[in-house]
Order: structure tokens, then C-alpha cells, then sequence
């Protein structure tokens, strides 16, 4: 970061480092903004992450927010055989990637493409995991409940957005999954482009309470 080089200046580099270590949670660009007076820290941020892309830590962004991780390659020296995540069902399995490719989507929609009945436990053992969420209700008659990723899981799944969701093929080749019919098959490589949640179909839980 040399100093005579065009660029956000060597404070606000700095600031916005510090801000970011210190984060118990990965922060937005307009948190880390707000914490500086409003500055526009997104030249700091692609700077700094550029700084850190050789290093033994990255600088990441993860559904539009950002934070410090290990670098990939460095991972192992910090894993825990304690803390392996235990294996998903076949029917968890298929839950998260359909919630994953078609959200948001209530559970009547869910069972509509899985075609069989989804159990509350399913949706409840995803939503502990931290990699789906209650994103409000369809404005529809019933009001069903809709769900959604988090962004524990892009960054658990190491993407920047649901953008970079691979294809079915690819997560059975990496052993992201078990392997699934061919109507699950199907249902994948038919999804719909993925476009920006709606705002007009969604409501806050909190406020419809």
C-alpha cells in the first residue's frame, strides 16, 4: 500500500482494517461506512483486499458483507476434528438446495417440487445449523411462512452470492451432496434464473407478528 499511489488514504485504510478485525460479526460496506463518518470505504475495501490476497488471511465477501477469514489453503492448519459438521439427510440435503436455487419459497412450495411432505424438523435442523431463515410471509391467502439462505451459509460454502451457486452435477462431484433421484435431478436443472428477492412479496415477521 504505498502511500504515493492514488487511492483512499492511508487513515481510512487503516480504519476500515481495524474496524473489520475487531467485528464479531461480518459488516456491510454501509456499516463500515457509518462507523467513519459516512466515507465511502469501497475503494479501502477492494484495496485491502487485494492487499490480503496473498497472505495467510483473506479479505472476503460474503452476501454482501465482509469480513476476514483463513485463507483456503491454510484452512487445515485450524480444523478441529471435534467440530465436523455432521452429515445432512438425504431429505436436509434437498431442502437446503431447493430453499438455496428458488428462494424465497414457503414449505407448501418446497413440497410442490420435492413432492413428498417436508417435516418441520427438516426446516428446524437447517435453521440451527444457521443456513436458513424465516424471510417473512407470501402475501397470499394463508400468509405462508417463507424461507431463505443466510449468509452463514455463502460463507460456509465459500460464494459470494447465490450467484455463484453451482450446478447439481458439480455439488455431487465436489461431495457436497449425497447423491438424489432423478426427479430432484430434474427439478434443479429446470430452476428459474435466479433474480434479486422481490421486495412487493415480502413482509418484516417482526411486524406481522
Amino acid at each position: 500500500m504505498n502511500p504515493d499511489e492514488q487511492g483512499p488514504p492511508d487513515d481510512l485504510l487503516r480504519a476500515v482494517e481495524a474496524l473489520l478485525f475487531a467485528a464479531e460479526t461480518p459488516l456491510s460496506a454501509e456499516e463500515i461506512s457509518a462507523h467513519l463518518e459516512g466515507a465511502d470505504v469501497k475503494p479501502a475495501l477492494a484495496q485491502l483486499q487485494a492487499h490480503y490476497a496473498p497472505r495467510g488471511v483473506h479479505l472476503v465477501e460474503r452476501g454482501r458483507r465482509w469480513q476476514f477469514q483463513t485463507a483456503p489453503d491454510m484452512a487445515h492448519l485450524l480444523r478441529r476434528e471435534k467440530d465436523q459438521l455432521r452429515r445432512l439427510s438425504r431429505a436436509a440435503t434437498e431442502v437446503l438446495a431447493i430453499i438455496a436455487y428458488h428462494e424465497p419459497v414457503s414449505r407448501a412450495e418446497i413440497e410442490a417440487i420435492r413432492g413428498v411432505q417436508t417435516s418441520a424438523g427438516t426446516l428446524d435442523v437447517l435453521m440451527e445449523a444457521g443456513w436458513v431463515r424465516v424471510a417473512g410471509r407470501r402475501d397470499v391467502p394463508g400468509r405462508p411462512v417463507i424461507y431463505a439462505t443466510t449468509p452463514d451459509f455463502l460463507n460456509h460454502f465459500g460464494l459470494a452470492s447465490r450467484r455463484d451457486l453451482p450446478g447439481i452435477d458439480e455439488l455431487k462431484a465436489a461431495g457436497l451432496l449425497d447423491p438424489v433421484d432423478d426427479a430432484f435431478d430434474e427439478a434443479m436443472e429446470q430452476r428459474a434464473d435466479i433474480s434479486p428477492e422481490p421486495t412487493d412479496s415480502l413482509e418484516n415477521p417482526e411486524e406481522s407478528a
